[in-house]
């Protein structure tokens, strides 16, 4: 066997080396195009969030220490910001989740006409985050509105209501917005994942007397757990990084109540040009998102996931 084994090796040096790093070579692209396009703008964020850097003060840029996280931290807005966030992502993954699990059930089974009412059900995920900003401000406007509109004709209100001018409540309409955004994402990925349960296990459990709903949590949810913990995963993160429906329906207002820490972060920019504390809340923002994916994969035991 010893001799097979020498046999097969190269005699010629060269070779021996380029079969050797052969996969580093394959990958050498594709690290190249992440060192360009994430590592150099991460590289950059956290060396301006240690810097005083305002774009109307080009002559007084320096290096600041932890002066920029000192200064967010001491913000009176930041409790309800936070808050915010967290409500944000909460609710918004939440009622997805349940509405995209219901559906993809729903669209599981056979019935005439499936196929025309599945696309009509994932069209909002094909329409512009600032269209439908746009659509639902107009909805929830104080003024000819719609959702103003049925509460007076129902007797559930005597005037219009300044929805998205009050004080703490003015993201909730946001998230209702999010939330009907989002609902197909939820439907497309479980929908799939559905379909990769095979029927005879289905068709045993039947013959076994057991339940639908009993086939539900004993089957189907273990089948399509991998798929479901990864995509509550990705659409917290996306969730919480997503400022685009707040900016075009409340701009954060009023008075800072509806923003959230990206949508705070665009306003650290756009307003104040304070490229230094943006940097460091986008740094804070990483640190929390990682910390959070490695708990909740734990959390979730990811590994052990599908093994039924």
């Amino acid at each position: 066997m010893s001799a097979n084994v020498k046999a097969a090796v190269s005699p010629y040096p060269k070779k021996r080396f380029f079969r050797r790093m052969e996969a580093y070579l394959l990958l050498l692209p594709a690290l190249i195009i992440i060192a360009a396009f994430f590592g150099y703008p991460l590289s950059k964020a956290i060396q301006l969030s240690f810097m005083h850097y305002v774009l109307f003060e080009p002559n007084n840029i320096h290096f600041s220490g932890l002066d920029n996280y000192k200064s967010i931290l001491s913000e009176d807005n930041l409790p309800g910001i936070l808050f915010n966030s967290l409500i944000w992502v909460v609710l918004t993954v939440g009622l997805q989740f349940g509405l995209g699990f219901a559906l993809a059930l729903a669209l599981n089974k056979s019935f005439r006409g499936k196929n025309v009412y599945q696309a009509i059900v994932f069209l909002p995920w094909a329409v512009s985050a600032f269209l439908i900003g746009m659509i639902f401000k107009l909805m929830f406007s104080e003024r000819n509105g719609l959702i103003n509109e049925l509460l007076m004709k129902f007797g559930l209100s005597d005037h219009a209501v300044p929805f998205l001018a009050l004080t703490g409540t003015s993201i909730y309409p946001v998230i209702a917005a999010m939330i009907w955004y989002g609902v197909p994402f939820f439907g497309i990925m479980i929908l799939a994942a559905l379909q990769s349960v095979p029927k005879d296990v289905y068709e045993s459990a039947d013959i076994d007397g057991a339940g639908k709903v009993r086939q539900l949590f004993q089957i189907t949810i273990p089948y399509i757990k991998p798929t479901l913990i990864l995509t509550v995963l990705l659409r917290c993160i996306w969730v919480f990084n997503s400022a685009d429906l707040i900016y075009v329906m409340t701009n954060g207002g009023p008075a800072n109540s509806s923003h959230n820490l990206p949508s705070y972060i665009f306003n650290k920019i756009g307003y104040s040009t304070d490229y230094g504390q943006a940097s460091a809340l986008g740094v804070m923002m990483l640190i929390f998102l990682t910390v959070y994916a490695v708990v909740f994969l734990r959390a979730t035991k990811y590994d052990e996931a599908g093994d039924i």
